[in-house]
């Protein structure tokens, strides 16, 4: 329910009655991804998509019907490419959605979530979508807290335990168990979403690719960062889009802050000073994406110099140098565009090549939090 929290807590707290349909499983080509949701109000008021445009209109009229009953529903979409048509879902991929009617009754840990995920906290929900306990029960797990209950003890004992797992993470997903929590057992669907907080792309050096960079990181969803040394380039007036600006050493700034799979790192300054004692950190941390901009000569001069350094060709073999795909780039914002094409081949599992060119799936799993 993250795509539509913020209108979702809009209507929950004007005690707007509403049903939430949400993709917990896809096959084949599905044009969204688990977790992506769509809500409609009691005034027939939609936000939100399951599939792009796809089957909206016949899960506007499942909710509908959830919200007249109060009985949550589990329905799918695109069994074969034929049915996939007749309700609008054209690229033939499948996609199963639960749809359940929302009010302070159904959902106590509402505020909790909505002021979790406000406050960029790690949240998660679990929803029982399939089997013998209460469809639609649900717990809401914070870092400290679980708000709501499954019932049976050793079921919410090891959903609770599954869930902080997932959450820290940051996966969205199925967790199958029996019917008292146990293992190995798939009596049990509860679908778990996590509201892990948005990833975060530190840009080091402060120049106009790093402007463009900012900008869409912002429009990728994540927290954007500027580092140089330079305070005279640093400034808030040049990079107004980023969360944050930072006029630090990047390489101590680096030291000094949380990096894990999910973090992008890009070097932009190509200044030796600069970039070997940062990439030496940086190649040693868990970061998922680490670019560095230069030529080709550049290139070779830092991978020189971090071997210098002591790095092992394992290290630098992280290193994506230079930075970005080859799509002809030139000003600063075609070259964001590259990095940001490499960013997101990088995570999902994507080729760089043309779909033309290509038979693969259009739409892969996505790694864990992204």
């Amino acid at each position: 329910m993250r795509d539509v929290l913020d209108e979702v807590a809009v209507w929950y707290g004007a005690d707007i009655r509403f049903a939430v349909a949400t993709v917990i499983r896809t096959w084949s080509s599905s044009p969204r991804a688990v977790g992506a949701t769509m809500a409609v109000s009691e005034s027939g008021e939609v936000i939100g998509s399951v599939s792009g445009g796809c089957v909206e209109g016949a899960v506007y009229d499942v909710a509908q019907e959830v919200l007249r009953t109060g009985v949550p529903q589990t329905v799918s979409y695109g069994v074969s490419d034929d049915d996939a048509f007749n309700v609008g879902l054209t690229c033939g991929g499948t996609v199963e959605l639960f749809v359940q009617a929302i009010d302070a009754g159904v959902f106590p840990g509402l505020e909790i979530l909505i002021d979790a995920a406000s406050a960029q906290q790690p949240v998660a929900t679990a929803t029982v979508v399939d089997g013998p306990a209460s469809l639609g029960s649900r717990l809401v797990l914070t870092q400290s807290d679980v708000t709501g209950s499954l019932g049976a003890e050793q079921l919410q004992r090891a959903v609770v335990e599954g869930t902080r797992g997932m959450l820290e993470h940051g996966t969205t997903g199925m967790l199958r168990l029996g019917r008292n929590g146990e293992r190995r057992v798939d009596e049990l669907s509860v679908f778990v979403e996590s509201y892990a907080p948005p990833p975060r792309l530190v840009v080091f050096g402060a120049i106009d690719f790093a402007a463009a960079m900012a900008r869409i990181g912002k429009f990728l969803g994540y927290r954007v960062t500027v580092c140089d040394a330079r305070p005279i380039f640093a400034t808030r007036a040049r990079f107004p889009e980023a969360d944050e600006v930072v006029v630090k050493w990047p390489h101590k700034y680096l030291d000094e802050i949380h990096v894990d799979e999910r973090t992008v790192l890009c070097v932009l300054t190509h200044d030796p000073k600069f970039d070997i004692p940062l990439l030496e950190l940086a190649l040693r941390t868990s970061a998922g994406y680490i670019g560095a901009m230069g030529s080709r000569r550049t290139h070779n001069d830092r991978l020189a110099r971090l071997r210098e350094a002591g790095m092992t060709e394992s290290e630098l073999g992280r290193l994506r140098s230079p930075i970005g795909l080859d799509l002809g780039a030139r000003t600063p914002e075609e070259t964001a565009v590259s990095i940001a094409a490499e960013i997101i081949s990088s995570f999902h599992g994507g080729t760089g090549r043309a779909l033309t060119d290509t038979s693969l799936p259009i739409h892969r799993e996505t790694l864990a939090g992204r």
